[in-house]
């Protein structure tokens, strides 16, 4: 172990801890041990009462069985991300030698300057963090983890301490759980399975609930940050994205849905292959050994993926003995009581499973969607607020676990409650825009 006097010169290119930032490191220093050890508390508490009050002895084993299920599950998780991630670490590290990483960094160089000014200009960091919010925003998963994962160990090298989350790993991580996504493929997929007349019809909904998620996200970062948003260089890079998206939106909402359909898995799957063609065809033309290169990285991608399963399994169990204890249950119900003692339509109250659940596990989410659909019909007011939900929201502890976890870092400081606020955003804009677009 490195002593503070070794450490410091090594990381003199990132910014200094100030007081204001020592004081995040203490409150949020034991935030994912607490939130771990709370499924636990609260899902003991809510089994209990089920035996005690409702005689259900069962529950008991239900929350033994979720262990095991969830055990097993994680590792299903990691088989499927041991092939992706050594697939696409091993095309990243084409990128990476062929300079495409590195003219993405000089390009956003003044902007990020100004979010992360801890990480120096043309960092390769930099341009991995614009390939993984490119990837999300095509709705391209398999593509973006790999690059997100890659971004944040870049970022970890320039970390003074290597257990506690800096404020560029931060704003990467939150914006990462809040991502926007143009094209929900998915979901439309989803609805057509369950025999929707207009598979799409949500589109426009989840793109405007997904936009508000994102931006809570970044000003509830630069908020404990300080970021200055509005500044000159800021505005410069932001305003025309917005303009381009708006347009594009605008342009999406002129097309039938057979072709926006047609449109989206063309664009998502065009957009793949021409990365690969990319990252191996300038590897070529500047004679980087691409065979050799993607090897490299495709071993690196082995040894990430190798390293994050005991956070899964840690996440992941808790989350299934939370959810088999009925804990969920008893807060669906205290919800749907409130909102009736209060006098507001209660129908979205059907939809706030997925809600509830996508925060920990996609695979429960998608499930409860599904359920709902069946159970409410795919067209309801509940199912269409749910498909919404779905598209606009991000599994915040999945990612928590993931992202971190893939670098060792313990203490997540305000990740965790920027990236709940911006979940909650999404939720609330999602049934919002629900009531207005379909009463």
């Amino acid at each position: 172990m490195l002593s503070r006097a070794t450490k410091e010169p090594q990381c003199a290119i990132a910014a200094p801890v100030s007081r204001h930032n020592r004081q995040q490191y203490r409150t949020g220093a034991h935030m994912l041990n607490a939130l771990w050890l709370g499924f636990f508390l609260v899902a003991a508490a809510a089994a209990l009462a089920q035996w005690l009050l409702g005689g259900q002895a069962d529950v008991f084993s239900s929350m033994v069985q979720a262990l095991f299920a969830m055990a097993r599950l994680s590792v299903e998780v990691m088989v499927l991300l041991f092939g992706t991630l050594t697939l696409w670490l091993g095309f990243l590290r084409i990128a990476e030698k062929a300079g495409v990483v590195e003219w993405l960094a000089k390009m956003l160089g003044p902007l990020f300057a100004k979010l992360m000014p801890e990480v120096p200009r043309g960092h390769p960091a930099l341009g991995l963090i614009t390939l993984n919010f490119a990837a999300n925003g095509l709705g391209l998963d398999n593509a973006a983890t790999p690059m997100g994962l890659k971004a944040m160990r870049a970022l970890q090298e320039l970390n003074p301490q290597p257990d506690t989350a800096t404020n560029a790993q931060i704003l990467f991580l939150v914006l990462n759980a809040s991502s926007l996504t143009l094209l929900p493929v998915t979901i439309f997929m989803y609805r057509m399975q369950q025999g929707a007349a207009d598979p799409t019809l949500v589109f426009l909904p989840i793109l405007l609930a997904t936009s508000a998620s994102t931006l809570v996200g970044l000003f509830s970062v630069a908020l404990m940050q300080r970021l200055p948003l509005f500044s000159p260089v800021v505005l410069a890079y932001l305003v025309p994205v917005g303009l381009a998206l708006a347009a594009f939106m605008a342009f999406l909402a002129t097309l039938s849905a057979a072709a926006l359909a047609q449109l989206s898995s063309l664009m998502g799957n065009l957009t793949l292959f021409a990365l690969i063609v990319l990252f191996v065809g300038l590897g070529a033309l500047r004679k980087v050994a691409v065979y050799d290169s993607f090897i490299e990285g495709a071993k690196e991608g082995f040894d990430v993926a190798r390293n994050l399963l005991p956070y899964l399994v840690a996440m992941l169990c808790a989350v299934g003995v939370f959810r088999a204890s009925g804990a969920l249950e008893y807060a669906l119900s205290a919800i749907r009581w409130t909102v009736d003692v209060l006098g507001v339509d209660a129908r979205f109250v059907d939809a706030l499973p997925t809600a509830l659940v996508k925060p920990f596990s996609g695979s429960a989410a998608r499930a409860m969607l599904i359920e709902t659909m069946q159970s409410q019909g795919v067209d309801s007011f509940a199912a269409l607020a749910a498909a919404t939900i779905q598209g606009s929201t991000e599994t915040t502890f999945y990612v928590l676990a993931v992202y971190f976890g893939a670098v060792g870092i313990q203490r997540a400081r305000h990740a965790v409650p920027c990236a709940l606020v911006a979940e909650l955003a999404g939720v609330v804009a999602a049934i919002v825009v629900c009531y207005r677009f379909f009463g």
